[in-house]
């Protein structure tokens, strides 16, 4: 079973930009599905984008068209999350998860990372 450990996130000013960084160890990593998720403080956790598990297809909330771009190296086991533009909206911790399609909703998810902070000032 794949297990998921995600990285880089931090403060940054808004307008500035943050790349995240989801490893997986275990085998399978391409058969996944890979979903970016945040939680706002207060918040349910929210879809933020995916990508299916060549990579070819990428689903993003409206929140995150035009300023966020997922990408994965499959070489690498590895599903990143470059954001750009930050607003201080953006803060919350962020989650990678897997699961078998390329979806929105949470529930279809099934391996999940522990989270990575990122807060953006204003």
């Amino acid at each position: 079973q794949v297990q998921l450990v995600e990285s880089g996130g931090g403060l940054v000013q808004a307008g500035g930009s943050l790349r995240l960084s989801c490893a997986a160890s275990g085998r399978g990593f391409s058969s996944y599905a890979m979903g970016w998720f945040r939680q706002a403080a207060g918040k349910e956790r929210e879809f933020v984008g995916g990508i299916g598990g060549s990579g070819r297809s990428t689903l993003y909330a409206d929140s995150a068209k035009g300023r966020f771009t997922i990408s994965r190296d499959n070489n690498k086991n590895t599903v990143y999350l470059q954001m750009n533009s930050l607003k201080p909206e953006d803060t919350a911790i962020y989650y990678c998860a897997g699961g078998p399609s390329l979806r929105s909703r949470t529930s279809e998810y099934i391996i999940w990372g522990q989270g990575t902070q990122v807060t953006v000032s204003s």
